[in-house]
């Protein structure tokens, strides 16, 4: 009789522990890598207004201004550019915010396919044009932004792909409570006491 209490009281909270565990995987903790990655942030917006080329500033590049068509500057830095804001700066802040495991996620793919671009806009500007055009190399705001990039890149990987102690804790105690449920079942189906 007391076995069969115990079951139906485990039952009641197995919903719980259950809703308990999904909670804590969907979530990340950064820890001290969140100062890093909120730095690598800060340089990300911080290059935005040094000079992405001559002078194209990362905010002309962004919108394809004067400045950014007298620069000549082509396809690669504008998506590149575009991947340091709606990844490295957007989704990374919403990551960090919301330490959602999905949102980490997302920053982190978009983050590795903009460090491929950055590197790819460094080497772009150092190549000659059509008609042998030399236009300015790689500004500091370039460069800046490339190694950020490729920074964040790093830690977010580390933080999306680390289990925490909580995550492993609820995992434990989920497998214990099932291996005495399975027990239990097993007294209750073949008598034994």
């Amino acid at each position: 009789m007391k076995s069969a209490e115990d079951s139906q009281d485990f039952e009641q909270f197995r919903a719980d522990l259950e809703a308990v565990e999904r909670k804590i995987a969907g979530e990340i903790d950064p820890g001290v890598r969140a100062l890093v990655v909120a730095g690598a942030v800060f340089a990300l917006l911080f290059s935005l207004v040094l000079p992405h080329a001559g002078k194209a500033r990362g905010f002309d590049v962004i919108l394809y201004d004067a400045a950014a068509q007298t620069e000549h500057i082509g396809l690669p830095s504008r998506v590149f550019e575009w991947f340091v804001v709606v990844f490295g700066i957007g989704f990374s802040l919403l990551a960090l915010t919301t330490r959602r495991w999905v949102l980490a996620w997302i920053a982190v793919a978009g983050s590795a396919i903009g460090s491929v671009f950055g590197v790819f806009s460094i080497w772009h500007r150092n190549t000659p044009g059509l008609g042998n055009y030399h236009g300015a190399g790689p500004g500091i705001g370039l460069i800046l932004s490339t190694i950020a990039i490729m920074v964040l890149t790093f830690h977010w990987i580390r933080v999306v792909w680390s289990r925490t102690s909580v995550h492993l804790a609820a995992e434990e105690q989920r497998r214990i409570a099932a291996a005495e449920a399975e027990e239990r079942d097993h007294r209750r189906l073949f008598g034994d006491k």
